[in-house]
């Protein structure tokens, strides 16, 4: 079975608690109650189960001489260190958004629960459509590109991998 796909409306009370559905309760049970909240550059909050968060911050071996030698890379650490926390979903099934994550992504009240296969995202409403319509949009003018290059290029280009 898929595990974070689809999406829910959910509610986020006054204190910033948020019940995830059952489905979404299930998908996390197999992985455990450890997850780490991660605000977005996008302006959403993720939700990863530790395991998948930590394999995506796997230091690499010499990560402190790293950051002696490079200004990206300690902004990198910077911005994770920063804009993540770890929590335990509680046995009712709910996580407590931090107030400043609440005011980084804009989120009270109806907030949209998005699967992404490694986890969720919490999203404004109004910024998930705004994001639905970026990445639909994106996705059609790519087709559209490579439908263009196929029809410029209809027995393909050697060396590029391109199947005839």
């Amino acid at each position: 079975m898929l595990s974070f796909c689809g999406t829910d409306r959910c509610q986020l009370d006054s204190n910033g608690r948020l019940k995830f559905s059952p489905r979404i309760l299930e998908d996390f049970a197999r992985s455990g109650s450890e997850v780490v909240l991660h605000c977005l550059p996008e302006g959403a909050v993720a939700v990863y189960p530790e395991k998948v968060y930590e394999s995506m911050r796997r230091p690499e071996t010499d990560a402190a001489g790293h950051a002696g030698r490079s200004m990206v890379f300690r902004r990198e650490l910077r911005r994770f260190g920063a804009w993540s926390t770890p929590q335990r979903i509680s046995t009712q099934g709910r996580i407590t958004i931090p107030p400043e994550y609440r005011d980084f992504a804009g989120l009270s009240g109806s907030v949209i629960v998005v699967g992404v296969e490694i986890g969720v995202e919490i999203w404004d409403r109004g910024r998930w459509l705004e994001e639905q319509k970026n990445f639909m949009e994106h996705a059609r003018e790519k087709g559209e590109r490579e439908m263009a290059d196929d029809l410029e290029n209809p027995f393909g280009r050697t060396g590029e991998g391109k199947n005839v």
